[in-house]
């Protein structure tokens, strides 16, 4: 199949599996005679694989991690424990700064008395320290 095909199947858009495949995460293709890109089903899987693990926000590295280790079954899933772990980690850690800022933007919204700009506390605290 084509690029276009396989973009069609997956969901991907056609600069993105280049991308991947710049990066090493996509095998390059065979090419026709008449020089296009020919992907297999083995392609598709690759792919759809990335996508779900891009669509979970692991990063492109712990993606090349996690498809090293999946090309190899019978080794021990704790490095992919590991890896899933440390996301995770970062997702709670994410979770609990949006908290925070959800916390003190309702503060900031609390105080608003709906008058006027210059009395607004919210453009007063995104402004720089010192300004007029």
């Amino acid at each position: 199949m084509r690029i276009g095909e396989l973009a069609r199947i997956t969901g991907a858009r056609t600069e993105t599996i280049r991308f991947y495949e710049k990066q090493g995460l996509l095998p390059r293709p065979a090419r026709t005679a008449a020089n296009y890109r020919s992907y297999g089903a083995e392609h598709c899987q690759r792919l759809a694989f990335i996508r779900r693990a891009r669509d979970l926000g692991f990063r492109l590295d712990d993606v090349r991690e996690l498809l090293a280790l999946a090309d190899d079954r019978s080794q021990s899933c704790d490095a992919v424990d590991r890896i899933a772990t440390r996301h995770l980690d970062q997702i709670d850690a994410k979770i609990a700064d949006l908290g925070k800022m959800r916390a003190e933007l309702g503060r900031l919204l609390s105080t608003c008395t709906q008058e006027t700009i210059g009395d607004c506390r919210i453009i007063e605290t995104l402004e720089p320290r010192g300004a007029a």
